[in-house]
């Protein structure tokens, strides 16, 4: 996999991005992919 160089962008921007799976957020300009928690970490937060 090819690394990209990060750019920042807006919060109006990254609204108008389609929805992924799994979900993306936004923080500081910078957009993350959320990563789905395993069973275990589901059951133990309980």
């Amino acid at each position: 996999m090819a690394l990209s160089k990060s750019t920042r962008i807006s919060l109006a921007e990254f609204l108008q991005l389609p929805e992924t799976k799994p979900a993306s957020e936004y923080i500081d300009g910078n957009i993350y992919q959320k990563t789905y928690a395993s069973r275990r970490t589901q059951h133990n937060s309980n």
